[in-house]
């Protein structure tokens, strides 16, 4: 049985290695797809009646004040160099006020090493928003209450991230393609840990349809995690090239682009819950951001321009960080929006393959 359990913990810290391995040495984002944020364009205002300095960034995310709409997305835990991450990560978002989500957690029930590389995030950040992370798949097998209980108290999450990842799932070597009942394991996890759940996609977006049955079981809060980012089915179509798994490498392959562009996912959600959506997936600039915040997002998370910075130092991760304020708050000025609040109420206009996608999901209520 111990033998049994090492082999299970050496199999995770492995494939959590190979994915931070292959994200920072691999091409993982979308081929020939897009957010579509370039089809997403805000109103300049050669007027803007404010100074620069004056503008106000700060948001409020389901009770949390942050110094700006952004947040660390959901990446690791559960390997050795994925501790010096999420310390550098944190660190950099507990000076910055800003906030983060851990990747899933899973690993950490398995054993006390593993659960070090997630807890390091609130041994550094004591103030921030946190989020713990648990996947759809463990959820819909009946994962315990209580187990999901010991992932939030162990970062003393804010919430409970819980990622939705089907795609990933049926190309990933020991993926867990089991779906059946994922809704009602969800109720639960509303239920029983106390905390807001939050859904999120990990790059494949989230429908209307579904945004919609995610807030009738209580969830309360999105994040789309839309694609045009990192491709997770990318990611595993490595590793099963690597394993020379052929049916799965073809089929990553295949499914390399697989998903809604972000743009259209947060338009599709924004327009189909009251609950508060945060934008992901492939944003780059903190022009994406504004955009986001104009189409309805009340937060935005980053995941992969953060990697590589966290790999070096904390003070890298908060330099990408502020590269981002930087270009959220240009963008502000010069639509003559001086704080969040206006931001969400300015005019875009939709042009392109984002409003063929708004127009193709209109006409079907399912999507």
């Amino acid at each position: 049985m111990a033998q049994e359990k090492n082999d299970k913990i050496r199999a995770i810290m492995s494939r959590k290695e190979e994915h931070i391995k292959i994200c920072l040495d691999k091409p993982v984002q979308s081929k020939d797809k897009r957010t579509l944020f370039n089809n997403v364009q805000l109103i300049n205002d050669s007027l803007p009646e404010l100074d620069y300095d004056e503008i106000d960034i700060s948001a409020d995310f389901l009770g949390h004040k942050f110094s700006a709409p952004i947040m660390a997305g959901a990446m690791t835990g559960g390997a050795e160099s994925a501790k010096k991450i999420n310390e550098n990560i944190a660190v950099a978002c507990e000076e910055l006020g800003l906030g983060m989500a851990v990747g899933s957690q899973r690993a950490a029930l398995y054993d006390k090493v593993l659960e070090e590389t997630y807890s390091i995030t609130r041994k550094s950040a004591p103030n921030i928003f946190i989020g713990a992370n648990i996947g759809g798949a463990p959820i819909s097998k009946g994962f315990p209450i209580g187990d999901a209980r010991r992932l939030i108290e162990m970062l003393d999450a804010n919430a409970l991230y819980v990622h939705l990842n089907p795609a990933q799932e049926i190309v990933q070597p020991e993926g867990e393609p089991s779906y059946k009942n994922v809704m009602s394991g969800i109720k639960e996890m509303v239920k029983g840990t106390g905390k807001p759940v939050i859904a999120k996609e990990v790059g494949f977006g989230i429908s209307g349809n579904a945004a919609k049955k995610l807030e009738s079981i209580g969830v309360s809060a999105i994040e789309v995690a839309g694609m045009g980012g990192t491709s997770y089915t990318a990611v595993e179509w490595y590793r099963a090239k690597e394993m020379k798994m052929r049916s799965k490498e073809m089929l990553g392959n295949l499914l390399w682009d697989w998903g809604i562009p972000t743009a259209a996912s947060l338009y599709s959600v924004k327009h189909s819950v009251m609950i508060p959506i945060v934008s992901s997936g492939g944003i780059r600039t903190g022009l994406d951001i504004a955009k986001s915040i104009a189409m309805g997002a009340s937060m935005s998370a980053v995941a992969l321009p953060l990697l590589r910075p966290a790999t070096v130092s904390s003070d890298a991760v908060k330099e990408a960080f502020e590269n981002l304020i930087y270009e959220l708050k240009a963008a502000m000025f010069i639509t003559g929006c001086k704080n969040i609040e206006e931001l969400k109420h300015s005019r875009y206009v939709i042009t392109g393959e984002l409003k063929d996608w708004i127009s193709g999901m209109s006409d079907r209520s399912k999507i």
